[in-house]
């Protein structure tokens, strides 16, 4: 799942174009590295996010249920 949508869908940022800011702004790492809003994040990946003043951490535990209904 691409990184964007996966910190809309976890309600970590609450739009996915501010997700989208944040990346393309380099403020969002994802196991201690700079990512674009494309990365396709996976179970136990870190992301750290600057957003304002604030450091924001969070752990990836699961994949939200939406993206695994999808057909391939």
């Amino acid at each position: 799942m691409r990184l964007d949508k996966y910190l809309k869908l976890s309600r970590v940022i609450k739009r996915r174009t501010v997700a989208n800011e944040l990346c393309d702004n380099q403020k969002v790492k994802v196991n201690d590295k700079l990512v674009k809003a494309h990365y396709d994040i996976k179970v136990g990946d870190s992301i750290c996010i600057t957003y304002g003043d604030k450091n924001i951490t969070h752990l990836v535990m699961d994949i939200p249920y939406e993206s695994r209904n999808k057909k391939k």
